[in-house]
């Protein structure tokens, strides 16, 4: 009877693909996260990027329209987590500057745990 149990192997590759399953999902979403994570970084560097060449226009818009057009370039970035402060203007070797700042927590959902947000941070000298 011992022998006959040990030859047997019938429903092996179940119980090992029962093991290696979890591991496999964990990578996968893993890398679907890590793809959500370029994506945004992709997203507020577009939308800091548009606002800087908004800003170079004439006339001058104001704070609150570059602002305004930061918001609306970005992408792959929900608004709840998104933070824009106001730019910083300035003087620097006789000449005007305007920098822009976007951040963004981005949170992590591993269906079985969620993770602390990770923050990205874009910004723009014009």
């Amino acid at each position: 009877m011992k022998g006959r149990i040990c030859r047997n192997q019938q429903g092996s590759a179940a119980v090992e693909f029962a093991f290696a399953a979890p591991v496999l999902l964990l990578v996968i979403i893993g890398l679907v996260q890590l793809g959500i994570l370029f994506s945004a970084q992709a997203g507020i560097a577009n939308a800091v990027n548009e606002a800087a060449r908004f800003a170079t226009t004439f006339p001058t818009p104001t704070d609150g329209q570059i602002i305004e057009r930061m918001k609306q370039r970005r992408f792959m970035v929900r608004a709840e987590h998104m933070a824009v402060p106001a730019p910083v203007r300035g003087i620097s070797n006789g000449v005007a500057y305007i920098d822009l700042t976007m951040t963004y927590s981005a949170p992590l959902n591993f269906v079985f745990f969620s993770t602390q947000p990770i923050p990205l941070r874009q910004t723009r000298r014009a």
